[in-house]
């Protein structure tokens, strides 16, 4: 309960209970990004160059791993990754930003909002809108930007073996 109670955090205290009907009917709850942290959205054709499958479950197992465990929530309907990152990275990394643009990855902050899964929702299932690839554990432990850089210049440099970062 203690990661549901953190993410909520991100919301003013009377729209916590709003957040937590979402989870109960939707599976999802728009949570603001930027204030205790911020998403990097990853595409899973950059990822699925990396681990040559696209099987969700290894696709989620490969994220775990070149992300040290750090929190990633799988969009499996748009193919996307979120991996969850401290809320300054978008400012901080703004010149590598407009880099992978290109790549159709991108810095969401301040003013933005994710779908955020149930904390329990750690499956692919067809109901699912989306789930956590990574689960966070324990509550406020998100991926780090170095990490989450790699995998990017990592899936650019397999997808485009002739760039040059």
């Amino acid at each position: 309960m203690a990661t549901a109670d953190w993410l909520l955090s991100t919301l003013p205290r009377p729209s916590r209970e709003r957040a937590r009907l979402e989870w109960q009917e939707h599976q999802v709850a728009m949570l603001p990004l930027g204030t205790l942290f911020s998403a990097v959205r990853i595409p899973g054709r950059l990822v699925a160059v990396l681990t040559a499958c696209t099987e969700t479950a290894e696709l989620d197992a490969f994220m775990g791993q070149a992300l040290n465990g750090g929190p990633v929530i799988c969009d499996p309907r748009h193919h996307r990754f979120y991996a969850l990152v401290p809320a300054g990275m978008p400012q901080r990394w703004q010149r590598a930003a407009d880099a992978w643009r290109a790549m159709d990855v991108e810095l969401l902050g301040l003013g933005s909002y994710l779908g955020v899964p149930q904390v329990n929702a750690v499956e692919c299932t067809p109901a699912r809108a989306s789930h956590w690839a990574v689960p966070m554990n324990p509550a406020a432990t998100l991926c780090s930007p170095p990490a989450v850089a790699r995998l990017i210049a990592a899936g650019r440099r397999s997808a485009d073996p002739g760039v040059e970062e």
